[in-house]
């Protein structure tokens, strides 16, 4: 059933990611389809979620490959409270193919049967649930840079299709990616918060991802100085969203496997 589950929001967010890059080219109804596509992704993802939660003894994502599927649909659910609107349906030009990839990667782990860890529920609901939602809206800022610096290169060229297909404005693009981090900052934070009190308390080592985790925080805190003190907005702004999300996709691929043995 969890098999089920999970090819059909992979199949579903990997056809959404097609007909968004051909909406592109044709605005309309690959646009409307592809939204349709994730709507059904995400719905096929929360029953794999559901049946995770249902056969599993304790939290069910604390395993690396199930957790990177937890953050796969934040990632989507995040995407849907905007992308269902027509102005932002081009993030899924971003969002989508790596949603698919990244599902892909979790199901290579094993991440459809999900697993309970050696920790206690409540604490894996702080910090991996808060952490992971943090790095959703990251994820979704970084999308949002993306076609901010798109559609301003996209208004220098001049080009002559520009009004062909429907973006936000670059101010509320850059509004939006900002209010974002905004949000996502103090997720972040409350999660890396139980896992210190956690260390205090329990004891335990200093790892890579602990390190890496610390250095996504504090680029994005620099980032929200930086806009709020030092008046930071556009394509530095946007510059810097971006490369905060290599660190973001570092933290979530690269390092984690020691952090959950």
């Amino acid at each position: 059933m969890a098999e089920a589950f999970l090819w059909s929001a992979l199949a579903c967010y990997a056809a959404a990611a097609v007909a968004y890059g051909i909406s592109y080219r044709s605005p309309g109804i690959f646009g409307r389809a592809a939204t349709w596509c994730v709507r059904l992704g995400w719905l096929a993802q929360t029953g794999l979620l559901v049946v995770q939660v249902t056969e599993a003894a304790g939290f069910p994502w604390a395993t690396w490959s199930a957790s990177l599927g937890l953050f796969v649909w934040l990632v989507v659910t995040a995407y849907l409270i905007w992308g269902c609107r027509p102005r932002y349906r081009l993030l899924g030009v971003a969002v989508m193919p790596l949603a698919a990839l990244l599902l892909a990667v979790a199901y290579a782990g094993g991440g459809a049967t999900g697993g309970a860890g050696r920790y206690s529920s409540l604490f894996l609901v702080l910090h991996v649930g808060l952490v992971l939602v943090g790095f959703a809206g990251f994820t979704l800022a970084a999308a949002l840079s993306a076609l901010y610096l798109w559609q301003e290169r996209r208004l220098k060229r001049r080009e002559a299709k520009i009004l062909r297909v429907s973006v936000p404005s670059l101010v509320t693009l850059d509004d939006v990616a900002g209010r974002t981090i905004a949000v996502a900052l103090p997720a972040l934070t409350l999660g890396i918060a139980a896992g210190v009190v956690r260390l205090a308390l329990h004891g335990g080592g200093f790892d890579a991802l602990m390190g890496m985790t610390l250095a996504t925080w504090a680029v994005y805190g620099i980032f929200l100085l930086l806009r709020y003190e030092a008046g930071w907005h556009g394509r530095k702004a946007a510059y810097l969203l971006l490369a905060g999300f290599v660190l973001v996709i570092t933290v979530r691929l690269g390092l984690p496997a020691a952090h959950f043995s």
